[in-house]
């Protein structure tokens, strides 16, 4: 019992709360962050893991296209984008070019095409309504997960509808599902001086939760590691949590550690190992109505994904096969972002796990069984 290794009463309630299935206050999240420790912590986000998957970490077949890095807003933490005023600096695909992309998979045994970008003014509603209609034309069974609710809110806002009315639109186009990027952090205070032009908390949570009403799954995911702090952090997944409550329509949360290497916030330090693990635990432990939590390799390195499997992870992303540049511009150790289906098994296998491929939805296409099995993957 994780309540037999602390002293502290505070604690000691939290963990029986937890280990009980019960959920944990703000309040109590916040002494968690303050006075938890790595292990503690661990101990119980792995408690709750356990309860809903047992010894299972998912991945995905997947590739990534971005249609550009022009973008018309100026967040300061973003190392990827180009202000539309410079986008000579940028780049801009044309849909058979993204369509190209798609082609370059074919035969293979992709489940998933994850688009974001940057806001550009020229691609508009009906330009990715193209996009998304040729993709499922070409290949019907590919899941299209695209555009975060900062590319929805320009769009719409561009093409003078309503959030459902676009959704409508994109989902008769061929849209499956909706990524979690562009959430960073709810609270004003800290909204205002890190994106303060782009889409709000509310017009963010309005967007998720009209997709749920239409049946659209998404993810969420959430900045951290910057100027923010805890009391911070519990308010925006609290709002997560009581949408959770309302549609029971996010398949995971996404803990994005903040990157300092050429941004307007290079100045400040980046978290330790030690805090973006008591991340991923807090998270899972305080966010009791989510199905999964997710660790983006790419972001925090092979070997620091591979550790968030002992701190209440149970998802570690795809294959994404090089497809993806905003982290790599950003400074994570991922320079190259590309494992293999072999490369993510033996790296999850490692952490005495059992690797399940998925699809988008976390159906199950495969168990490769843990170390020692014979279950051998395919080798791409």
């Amino acid at each position: 019992m994780v309540t037999d290794t602390v002293q502290d009463p505070g604690l000691q309630a939290i963990a029986a709360k937890v280990e009980a299935g019960e959920r944990i206050t703000d309040a109590e999240c916040i002494t968690l962050f303050e006075k938890g420790s790595p292990g503690f912590v661990g101990s119980l986000a792995n408690t709750v893991k356990e309860r809903l998957h047992g010894d299972k970490v998912f991945f995905n077949r997947n590739f990534h296209i971005e249609p550009t890095n022009v973008c018309v807003f100026s967040c300061n933490f973003c190392s990827y984008s180009q202000l539309y005023a410079h986008k000579e600096d940028g780049w801009e695909l044309t849909i058979q070019q993204m369509l190209d992309m798609v082609k370059k998979y074919d035969g293979q045994p992709v489940t998933e095409v994850h688009i974001v970008g940057g806001v550009h003014p020229k691609m508009d509603l009906n330009f990715f309504a193209d996009l998304l209609k040729q993709i499922k034309t070409h290949r019907p069974d590919l899941h299209i997960k695209a555009f975060t609710a900062v590319e929805y809110d320009y769009m719409f806002r561009k093409a003078k509808v309503s959030v459902e009315e676009g959704l409508k639109f994109l989902i008769a186009a061929g849209l499956d599902s909706i990524p979690g990027g562009g959430a960073e952090i709810f609270h004003p205070e800290i909204r205002e001086k890190i994106c303060a032009d782009k889409v709000n908390a509310e017009g963010w949570l309005k967007i998720h939760e009209t997709a749920h009403e239409l049946g659209l799954p998404s993810n969420a995911t959430m900045l951290y590691g910057h100027i923010e702090n805890y009391l911070h952090r519990v308010d925006h997944m609290r709002r997560l949590r009581e949408l959770q409550d309302r549609t029971g329509k996010f398949n995971t949360f996404i803990p994005l550690k903040f990157r300092n290497m050429d941004n307007d916030m290079s100045h400040v330090p980046e978290s330790t190992t030690v805090e973006d693990m008591r991340m991923y635990a807090i998270a899972r432990i305080y966010l009791d109505n989510f199905p999964h939590l997710k660790a983006y390799w790419p972001m925090l390195g092979r070997q620091g994904a591979q550790l968030t499997l002992s701190f209440g992870v149970d998802d570690i992303d795809g294959t994404i096969d090089d497809t993806t540049k905003i982290y790599s511009m950003a400074g994570s150790e991922e320079q190259n972002p590309a494992m293999s289906t072999a490369d993510l098994v033996t790296l999850i296998r490692q952490a005495n796990r059992e690797p399940v491929e998925r699809d988008t939805v976390y159906n199950e296409i495969k168990r490769f069984g843990k170390a020692g099995t014979d279950v051998q993957p395919e080798l791409n």
